[in-house]
């Protein structure tokens, strides 16, 4: 089975300034804002995987604020095409919010392709606890973040399909971490400040079926854990 994902590029206008470090929070609230009083509400409420992830403005700011008054992209993808189709809409409705407007949304649909490289935009998040996070520093086994990196992959194809993979090995040829502190994303519950730790990753997948198609859902819905704050949107190379 050739799979498919959806994609949808959003033009934000920002009505105040917002720091880097905010931004992760800005868009995951105006997403699940969206959700909640659409045809999504029942995806955004259930527990467990939403299939969905989405990266940060572009262009980057040298400050690290984006501006008040001023453009910017991001980018949603999706394995559902029912979320991308009714986010097209919803989300430029969305304008009492009172940090930015979505004026304009563009759905492309990509079909699967060879992935020979993946690469992080966003920090790629990976638990070892409920409270704890993979970090060079803490935890240093690469052998570990692999190996959680493929069965969070496998189980989001699980949920998504209906179906299980037969991987007899890791679907990782190759994998850097490539930044040398933790990345962080901050978002607020309950009024109070929750830090995910993660990290910048090159991963090359291995080239066979079982491996191409576990690349692809990571490219679709986002590698590792709280991809629905932003974790884990990866870019590509390979061949279209």
């Amino acid at each position: 089975m050739k799979m498919r994902i959806f994609e949808l590029t959003c033009t934000a206008y920002l009505k105040e300034d917002i720091a880097f470090g905010d931004s992760f929070e800005a868009i995951s609230k105006y997403i699940s804002f969206c959700m909640s009083r659409s045809e999504l509400k029942s995806v955004h409420d259930k527990m467990g995987y939403k299939h969905y992830v989405f990266g940060g403005f572009m262009p980057t700011e040298n400050d690290k604020v984006y501006k008040k008054g001023t453009l910017y992209s991001f980018t949603v993808r999706s394995l559902d095409e029912k979320i991308i189709d009714s986010l097209s809409d919803s989300l430029k409705t969305n304008t009492n919010n009172p940090k930015f407007l979505v004026v304009e949304t563009k759905k492309r649909y990509i079909n699967q392709f060879f992935i020979s490289e993946l690469y992080s935009a966003t920090p790629i998040v990976i638990s070892t606890t409920p409270s704890r996070y993979w970090t060079m520093e803490e935890s240093g086994d690469i052998m570990e973040l692999q190996r959680k990196l493929h069965d969070n992959l496998e189980k989001k194809y699980k949920s998504f399909f209906g179906e299980e993979l037969a991987s007899s090995t890791n679907f990782i040829q190759l994998l850097e971490v490539k930044n040398k502190t933790p990345q962080t994303i901050t978002i607020y519950k309950d009024g109070k400040k929750v830090r995910f730790f993660g990290n910048k990753l090159r991963v090359i997948p291995n080239e066979d079926e079982v491996s191409q198609k576990l690349a692809f859902v990571a490219f679709g819905c986002g590698l590792g854990e709280k991809n629905s704050y932003g974790g884990g949107f990866v870019l590509s190379r390979g061949i279209r």
